[in-house]
This record gives structure tokens, C-alpha cells and sequence, in this order.
């Protein structure tokens, strides 16, 4: 499964180079190139373009599509790779990343449960381990 917040960003820069998009075209296109499999949310796309705007990575347009700046551009030209994803992730993105996991999931439970029935055993084996990490 694709690191959600990381490979969101990595989507998001890779679809800004090759044009400019708003936040709804953005999650269009993640729905469309994954043929419906996964459509991110509001929450998590927007938080990334900010992010994404804090670094310097992209800007806003008056027209309220976002665009990548130069620096993106000579870092995708450089070393994708380097840029984008090379160093570990910290405690806190991990985190971000069984949250996200955790509401996918919910969402799931409420639109698709056959879904998640599979994963049934592996989610209570899971809830364990987290309920005696609080134990301790």
C-alpha cells in the first residue's frame, strides 16, 4: 500500500508538472488514475498543498489552481527520488499514516464492509497489540 501521506505529495507534484490544478481537479485525477480505487479526501489533500506552499515547492495562481515553482521543477529535474521520499519518516508521519489508514477503513465499513471482512483476524491481532502498548 502507497505511504498515503508521502505518496500523495509525490502525486500531487507529478500531476502539477504537467499543469497547473486545484484541490477538486487534484483528487479527480488520483480517483481516475487509480480507476476509482482511491479517491483522497479534503483533509488530506489541501494539508499537502500547503504544505507543498510552505517549502517552495508550489504557488497559488489568482485562479486558484496551484502551479510548481522553480524550485520544484530543478529539484524534479535533479533527483526525484532525493526530493522526494529518501529520508525516514518520522514518528509523527507515521502516525498520520495509520490515521489515514484507520479512516480508509471506516470508510470502508460504511460503504463497502465485504471489503475489509478479509482483514477481519489481521485488525483484532492489531487492536491487541495497541491496547497492550497501553498497558505498559
Amino acid at each position: 500500500m502507497m505511504h498515503r501521506k508521502r505518496g500523495l505529495r509525490m502525486a500531487i507534484v507529478t500531476m502539477l508538472a504537467s499543469s497547473p490544478k486545484n484541490g477538486v481537479e487534484l483528487m479527480d485525477e488520483i480517483e481516475r488514475m487509480t480507476q476509482g480505487w482511491w479517491r483522497p479526501s479534503p483533509g488530506s489533500v489541501y494539508p499537502v498543498l500547503e504544505q507543498l506552499t510552505n517549502d517552495g515547492m508550489v504557488r497559488k495562481k489568482e485562479d486558484g489552481r496551484y502551479e510548481l515553482t522553480e524550485k520544484a521543477s530543478d529539484e524534479l529535474e535533479g533527483s526525484f527520488g532525493h526530493a522526494f521520499g529518501k529520508r525516514e519518516r518520522s514518528i509523527d508521519e507515521m502516525f498520520d499514516e495509520v490515521s489515514g489508514l484507520v479512516s480508509y477503513m471506516e470508510e470502508l465499513v460504511r460503504t463497502d464492509p465485504a471489503k475489509l471482512k478479509e482483514y477481519r483476524e489481521q485488525l483484532k491481532a492489531l487492536s491487541e497489540r495497541l491496547s497492550n502498548l497501553l498497558k505498559g
